[in-house]
């Protein structure tokens, strides 16, 4: 008789731990620096006149720990743990699944380092630069693999709904990192993607607004259709509704990124589609929401109780809300005013803490002690955090909100004559400050409601039974329906997953197809040669510190086709203006003024004094110091390799251009530095970013050859 174990006859449950620590630290991080943000915002001394720890570099960061090391790590943990019991089927290989662990936590490490010393591409949401991107990609692909062998391996012949989610995050996500991170490396950290303009915006926001989709929004319907059951012991309210909710939402979604770029110059029809189809969101994401909350219905006694429940429960309300937000702004008269204004943040923190962190917080509740073998070290703590981070988030919410319509009130704000009621932005500003105060307490609520979570959680691994003891492989039947299943053809379907991922593969093709068919009606480069310019050698390195800077993450670079717009700001912005820009600079948050034409509306040493102290000019400015960027220097010799490939992205540089680029630039420098030092700065500016910046600054809304045609 063979004794030997069969590891295959258990669950690997070790790799749901990993991921669950993972977690646990990441988002730790996450939220300290998010605090930090929010008080830089409130109160620039807290930049500390470091480079590496202001807002523009924190603020990726803050991001992409949230995104993808917290609610991306929870992902993982809650895919690995659900799925090896829907498919009754030890995950297919413990090699792949250490490198997806281990690969996935270098990635994390790999953006903490790099974004706050400013290598970032400025695109939303996908700021790593390009050896991060081939990462990220090797990794997804080993998940895939590991995933789809085991649906390969499953005793179950049937995949359940939270398989679906799961599927389709895999694959959506795949295209849409790939699509949007095609670009020509400069150098080991430096890139310039493929796309320009309104060609960038489109894709960017067909890509941003879908990372929120199909990595905030699907993997974590995955979840609640699996943990809500699990935590009531009561089956999913309605089979139909779940096939109803599945495919609309992942169809759908593609195609509401557009309302991202709403009175943009981006063309009219394109905007209108996408929120036509942002609007129909509210169907497809209600019915999951309803769906999820019916599941609850008989289940008082735990929802009164178990604070699990009470997390779950709190989660899909907030996914209700934010799911019923997002469509109404994307109405054009709502997003008139909402549109670059805390508003937004307040309905992206709305998901991002409430859907996503509550969520998350409900499944740790549940696994640890399944996972440790033991029961949670305290009921009552855990209650506790319930309702210490629910306060948190509404004080957030509310913050943020009449922040924000308080913004869009002041900047259209006229007066019986037509003229700006508050033509200094920063008057704008300062109203905000005691709300910038009163989120930072909701953020600080939230997180001592972690740290409860984080005592909680290892006081209960503290306590369990050092022995390892494994879950065996089910072999009963999994989660049902409250309604009867029929064999439908869906039901078939479901028992082919090569064919249900092949339909997936398709809907999203399709719809990413036509939702992206814009692109091809924006002006070429060769249409627009005549009429704007190319940056100058020295601009362009400017544009390149700009970047690096973070000044993309206040300041927008696009006019709206509004009164008030042109009124503060200037002729509305067009398509050709943004022809050559790899990336595009339309910015999506204005805490400071757009600056598509701020050249030559302020002298050079106005900009210098600005970048140096900007309460020297704007004396109630919130804008940190850029000291440093008098002292750090220009890498002349790097100049014509980057204008090299932006020749070969299509923009219209010359061979002479490019040989004499490093010549170019040094005297555009020393001109500059020269009329500096005139007006009272210091000598030796030329060789530093300064004069580069005020170069790329000075050159905005004034590259055109031709007057534009003002649309």
């Amino acid at each position: 008789m063979n004794s030997t174990v069969n590891k295959y006859d258990f669950y690997d449950d070790e790799i749901v731990k990993k991921f669950v620590i993972a977690t646990v630290c990441w988002g730790l991080i996450a939220f300290l620096v998010g605090l930090v943000v929010a008080l830089q915002l409130a109160d620039w001394r807290f930049n500390f006149g470091l480079p590496w720890i202001t807002f523009g570099r924190l603020r990726p960061l803050h991001t992409n720990a949230a995104i993808f090391a917290f609610a991306g790590n929870a992902i993982f943990a809650g895919i690995y743990h659900s799925s090896q019991r829907l498919l009754k089927a030890r995950l297919s290989s413990d090699l792949l699944s250490n490198l997806h662990f281990w690969g996935w936590q270098l990635i994390i490490v790999s953006a903490a380092l790099t974004l706050p010393f400013g290598y970032t591409t400025s695109k939303e949401y996908a700021e790593l630069e390009w050896p991060i991107d081939i990462a990220i990609t090797i990794v997804w692909v080993i998940f895939a693999v590991n995933f789809f062998l085991t649906i390969k391996n499953r005793k179950e012949q049937h995949i359940y709904v939270a398989i679906w989610f799961y599927i389709a995050t895999i694959i959506t996500v795949a295209v849409l990192h790939i699509v949007n991170s095609i670009a020509i490396p400069v150098t080991f950290l430096k890139s310039y993607p493929v796309y320009a303009g309104v060609q960038d915006a489109l894709v960017q926001w067909w890509y941003g607004h879908n990372a929120v989709a199909f990595v905030l929004t699907t993997p974590f319907l995955g979840l609640m259709y699996y943990y809500i059951p699990k935590a009531v012991n009561r089956p999913v309210y309605s089979y139909r509704l779940s096939i109803i909710h599945f495919w609309s939402l992942v169809f759908i979604y593609i195609w509401a990124g557009p309302h991202h770029l709403l009175h943009t110059s981006l063309p009219n029809w394109a905007q209108s589609l996408g929120m036509v189809f942002s609007l129909m969101l509210w169907a497809p994401s209600w019915g999951g929401m309803i769906n999820g909350l019916l599941t609850l219905r008989g289940a008082w006694d735990k929802i009164r109780t178990d604070p699990v429940v009470k997390f779950l429960i709190a989660a899909v309300t907030f996914y209700g809300m934010a799911t019923f937000e997002g469509p109404l702004l994307s109405i054009k008269s709502v997003n008139s005013l909402a549109h670059y204004t805390d508003w937004i943040i307040g309905h992206v923190h709305a998901g991002a803490l409430g859907w996503n962190g509550f969520l998350t917080f409900g499944m740790l509740y549940y696994l640890v002690p399944k996972l440790w073998k033991t029961n949670l070290y305290s009921v009552k703590l855990a209650t506790t955090h319930f309702w210490i981070g629910l306060l948190g988030i509404i004080l957030y919410i509310m913050a943020m909100w009449a922040s924000g319509i308080t913004q869009g009130l002041m900047w259209q704000a006229m007066d019986d004559s037509g003229n700006l009621l508050y033509p200094d932005f920063v008057e704008t500003v300062i109203r905000l400050v005691p709300l910038y105060y009163v989120r930072f307490v909701g953020g600080l609520l939230f997180l001592l409601g972690f740290l409860i979570q984080i005592f909680n959680l290892t006081a209960t691994v503290l306590q369990a039974n050092k022995e390892k003891v494994k879950d065996p492989v089910a072999k009963g039947s999994r989660i049902p329906f409250k309604d009867v299943i029929s064999e439908s053809s869906h039901r078939s379907l479901e028992g082919l997953p090569a064919v249900f991922s092949t339909l997936v593969v398709i809907a999203v093709l399709v719809a990413s197809a036509f939702s992206l068919i814009p692109a091809l009606f924006t002006p070429t480069k060769m249409s627009a040669k005549s009429i704007i310019r190319p940056y100058s050698p020295l601009e362009l390195v400017g544009r390149d510190v700009y970047i690096r800077e973070g000044c993309y993450l206040c300041h927008s670079q696009q006019i709206r086709t509004m009164s008030s717009e042109v009124l503060r700001y200037g002729p509305a912005s067009t398509m050709e203006e943004s022809i050559f820009d790899h990336p595009f600079q339309w910015g999506s948050k204005r805490t400071g003024p757009d600056l598509a034409r701020i050249g030559k509306k302020y002298p050079d040493l106005w900009h210098y004094r600005h970048m140096m102290d900007p309460r020297e000019v704007t004396p109630k400015s919130l804008m940190p110091a850029y000291a440093w960027l008098a002292k750090d220097k220009i890498s002349f010799d790097l100049i014509p390799k980057k204008l090299r490939i932006m020749q070969q992205l299509g923009v219209p540089y010359s061979e002479y251009e490019i040989d004499n680029s490093i010549e170019t630039a040094q005297m555009q420098a020393a001109t500059i530095a020269k009329e500096l030092h005139e007006h009272g700065a210091p000598s030796g500016l030329e060789k530093t970013e300064m004069v580069a910046l005020i170069a790329y600054l000075q050159s905005l809304g004034q590259m055109s050859i031709k007057p534009l045609e003002v649309k």
